[in-house]
C-alpha cells in the first residue's frame, strides 16, 4: 500500500533535475534514491541528523517535521509523558496545508512512543479513593475498544481522550450502558419500550421525573486503562459504497487509534438514598452492559468489556473454526520510510503489511457474498436495505441484526522455507450471534441464512490480500523478490457433516447448487418476495472492460479439477497462462485487466475469484458473457456448472 502525501511549498533536496517542458522532476540515475527511514524509539520520526535523506545535513529528517528543535538536537522537544493531542499541537508544521497522508506515520509514532503510565496509575488511584475499593472492579477488552470519537488535529479521528489528553471511557456512556442494558431487561420480561424506559428512571433518573426520581442513585466515574494505555493504529477501510442503486468500488484505508486488549478500572459510587438492592442492580447491568459491547464497531467485535474472573456469557448461534493460509489479513500497514518519487515530485509513504486475526474482515467478506448473491435475484433497492438491516448501516445509521466475533485468533507466520518467507497462517474460531436489533419473528430464518452464506463464503473464495486466488507459492520459478506466497486459503475446520466435502466435483456441484437454493430460500423468506432463481436478474451492462460483482444473469459459477503448473492449482494456471495475456502501450507482456484485475492507476479489482478445495478448484465469473471472460471459462477442461442453477 502506498500513501502519497501532498506536495510541499519547498523542495526538499536538490537530487532531482527540473523537465521545464513538463515541469516534472526527472530522476537521475547517478544519484541514490532518497529514502526517509523511521524506527521504534526514534522520539519524533527521523533516523537522526542524516536520515538516509540525500545528504540533506541538519536539514529535518522527516518532510514534514519541521520544528527547530528537532533539528538542533534530533529528537523531539516533548516528553514521552505527553499527550497524543499535546504532541500533534506541539510537533506539527504550522505552514502546510492539509496534510492527511502523514496520519500514518503520526499515528505509529504516537503508538511505538507514548508512556501514559505514571499518569493512569494516579487516575485509578483516584477512582479508588471516591467509590471505595470495594466497589471498584477491572474488565479487560476481548479484543479492541473505541469509545467516542471526534476529529482532532489534522483532521485525525481520535478517540476519547480526557482533558490532559489521556485515553478513557467517560462515565456517562457507562450510564448508557447500563441504562440501556436495564431497559433491554424489562422488554424482555414483556414490557414495551416506553414502559420500560419509566421502569428505569427509578434507578438511573430523568429530567422528566418529580421528587427523588430525577437523580440517579448510583455515580458512574470515568474508567481509565490500568497503568499501560495500550493506544494502538487501527484502521478502517471503506471498499464498496451505494451510490443511489449502484454500487461504487473504492478504497480508502483510513488509520485511526483505537485500544488493543486494554484493562480498565470501573467504580461506581452509591448517592445518599440508594440501598444496597439498588446498588447490586445497577452493577449488575453494568456488567452485562459492558460484556455485551460499548463504543463503536460492537457488531465487529470491539468493545466488549469482561470483567476479571468472569467468563463470557454471550450465546451464538454459529460457532466454527478456521484456518486461512497465504497473504493473511492485515489490520494496517506499518510505517517504515519515506520515499521521494522523482516522477511525481512528492514524499510517498512505503508500509509493511501486519497481519492480524479481525472480525471486521470476516464481516466484510459476508456482507460481501450476500450483496453479491442477492443482486442476483432482488433489485438493488431491496439489497442495499437488507444488507443494512442484517450487517449495518451509517445512512441511514442502523446498528445490523448480526454480530461478527472471533475467538482465540492467532497468527502464525514462521519462516516456513528458508528466505524469510512471509507467507503465514492464521486461526480461531468464528461467532456469530444475535444483536437487540434482530427481531423475535426474523430469528430462525436469519439464523438459517447465515448458516448458507458462511458455507458459501468459505466455498467460493479467500479472505484477507488477495482473496480473489488461492494460495500459491513462487518459489518454484525462483521469483527474485518477496512475496514469494500470494492469494489466500480459508479453510473450515469441523467434523460436522454439513461441512464434509465429497470427492468429486460431480458430487460438489450437487451440493453446492443445494447451499445456494438454501440460501435463496432463506432470503425469499426474510424479503417474503417470490423468488425464481431459476430465471436470475439482469444486475447491470456488461462489456469487455464493464461488469457487475453480482451473481446474476452474466455470472457463471463452476467446479473443475485438474493437474497443478508451475505451483498453481489448474484453473489459476489456466488463467495466468501465455493465452490470456496481453501486450501493454509499452509493448510487455502483461496480464489482461478485464480479467485479472488492474492495481495500477483507478484500481479494479478481478472479475475471476478462484477457491482451492483441494481436489478442485470453484471459479467465480462475473460478467462471464463478455470476452475474454467467456473464453477463459471455455478454456477450463471438465467443468460443471454450479451456476446459473438448472430445473
Amino acid at each position: 500500500m502506498v500513501f502519497n502525501r501532498p506536495q510541499r511549498p519547498e523542495k526538499p533536496t536538490s537530487t532531482q533535475r527540473a523537465d521545464p517542458a513538463t515541469q516534472r522532476s526527472q530522476p537521475d540515475p547517478a544519484k541514490p534514491k532518497k529514502v526517509i527511514t523511521v524506527g521504534a524509539g526514534s522520539g519524533g520520526g527521523g533516523s537522526g541528523g542524516n536520515g538516509g535523506n540525500g545528504g540533506n545535513g541538519g536539514n529535518t529528517p522527516s518532510p514534514w517535521l519541521d520544528h527547530p528543535a528537532y533539528a538542533r538536537e534530533g529528537k523531539p522537544p516533548c516528553d514521552q509523558t505527553a499527550s497524543f493531542v499535546e504532541y500533534l499541537r506541539w510537533m506539527r508544521s504550522p505552514d502546510q496545508g492539509y496534510k492527511d497522508q502523514t496520519k500514518v506515520q503520526i499515528l505509529q509514532l504516537a503508538e511505538e512512543n507514548a508512556n501514559y503510565r505514571e499518569r493512569l496509575l494516579q487516575l485509578n488511584e483516584r477512582t479508588r479513593l471516591i467509590a471505595g475499593a470495594d466497589n471498584c472492579f477491572q474488565v479487560k477488552s476481548s479484543w479492541r475498544i473505541r469509545v467516542g470519537g471526534h476529529r482532532g488535529p489534522e483532521s485525525i479521528l481520535l478517540p476519547a481522550f480526557d482533558a490532559l489528553g489521556m485515553p478513557y471511557i467517560p462515565s456517562s456512556t457507562l450510564r448508557g450502558a447500563a441504562r440501556n442494558q436495564a431497559i433491554q431487561q424489562f422488554m424482555a420480561e414483556g414490557l414495551s419500550w416506553k414502559a420500560a424506559v419509566e421502569r428505569v428512571v427509578p434507578y438511573f433518573g430523568s429530567l422528566d421525573a418529580k421528587g427523588g426520581n430525577r437523580l440517579g442513585k448510583v455515580i458512574f466515574l470515568d474508567a481509565y486503562p490500568c497503568g499501560e494505555s495500550n493506544l494502538t493504529v487501527d484502521m478502517a477501510n471503506n471498499i464498496w459504497n451505494w451510490k443511489g442503486d449502484a454500487l461504487d468500488y473504492s478504497p480508502n484505508p483510513n488509520p485511526f487509534l483505537s485500544l488493543q486488549e486494554p484493562f480498565f478500572l470501573m467504580g461506581l459510587r452509591r448517592m445518599p438514598a440508594c440501598n444496597d438492592e439498588t446498588f447490586q442492580q445497577v452493577h449488575q447491568w453494568l456488567t452485562a452492559g459492558l460484556q455485551a459491547g460499548i463504543g463503536s464497531q460492537i457488531n465487529t467485535g470491539y468493545g466488549e468489556l469482561i470483567r476479571a474472573g468472569q467468563s463470557q456469557t454471550q450465546q451464538f448461534f454459529f460457532e466454527l473454526e478456521f484456518i486461512l493460509r497465504g497473504q493473511l489479513i492485515h489490520g494496517r500497514q506499518k510505517f517504515t520510510q519515506w520515499n521521494w518519487n522523482d516522477l511525481r515530485n512528492d514524499w510517498q509513504i512505503r508500509g509493511k503489511p501486519d497481519a492480524e486475526v479481525r472480525p471486521v474482515a470476516f464481516k466484510s467478506m459476508l456482507r460481501y457474498w450476500f450483496r453479491a448473491l442477492a443482486l442476483g435475484i432482488l433489485p438493488p433497492s431491496e439489497v442495499k436495505r437488507w444488507e443494512a438491516n442484517l450487517f449495518g448501516a451509517i445512512t441511514p445509521q442502523t446498528r445490523g441484526w448480526v454480530t461478527v466475533r472471533i475467538a482465540e485468533g492467532k497468527v502464525d507466520r514462521s519462516d516456513q522455507g528458508g528466505r524469510n518467507d512471509p507467507c503465514g497462517e492464521q486461526s480461531g474460531i468464528l461467532r456469530l450471534s444475535d444483536s437487540p436489533e434482530l427481531p423475535k419473528k426474523n430469528l430462525t430464518i436469519v439464523h438459517d441464512l447465515f448458516q448458507s452464506l458462511a458455507w458459501l463464503m468459505f466455498h467460493l473464495g479467500g479472505l484477507g490480500q488477495g482473496a480473489r486466488r488461492p494460495c500459491y507459492s513462487r518459489k518454484t520459478r525462483d521469483y527474485p523478490v518477496p512475496p514469494w506466497w500470494r492469494g489466500s486459503t480459508l479453510i473450515a475446520e469441523s467434523n460436522e457433516q454439513y461441512w464434509e466435502l465429497p470427492d468429486t466435483a460431480e458430487r460438489f456441484q450437487q451440493l453446492a447448487q443445494k447451499r445456494l437454493q438454501s440460501f435463496y430460500t432463506s432470503l425469499a423468506a426474510l424479503s417474503e418476495r417470490m423468488i425464481d432463481t431459476q430465471s436470475p436478474l439482469n444486475s447491470g451492462q456488461v462489456r469487455r472492460d464493464r461488469w457487475t460483482e453480482a451473481v446474476d444473469k452474466n455470472c457463471r459459477i463452476v467446479v473443475c479439477g485438474g493437474e497443478k503448473a508451475f505451483g498453481k492449482p489448474y484453473t489459476l494456471s489456466v488463467l495466468h497462462s501465455p493465452e490470456f495475456k496481453i501486450k501493454t502501450r509499452r509493448e510487455q507482456i502483461d496480464y489482461d485487466p478485464d480479467l485479472c484485475g488492474k492495481v495500477q492507476g483507478n484500481a479494479t479489482p478481478s472479475p475471476v475469484w478462484i477457491a482451492d478445495l483441494g481436489d478442485y478448484q470453484v471459479v467465480t465469473v462475473f460478467g462471464a458473457t463478455q470476452e475474454p471472460r467467456s473464453q477463459f471459462l471455455a478454456a477450463l477442461k471438465g467443468s460443471h456448472q454450479i451456476f446459473p442453477l438448472h430445473k
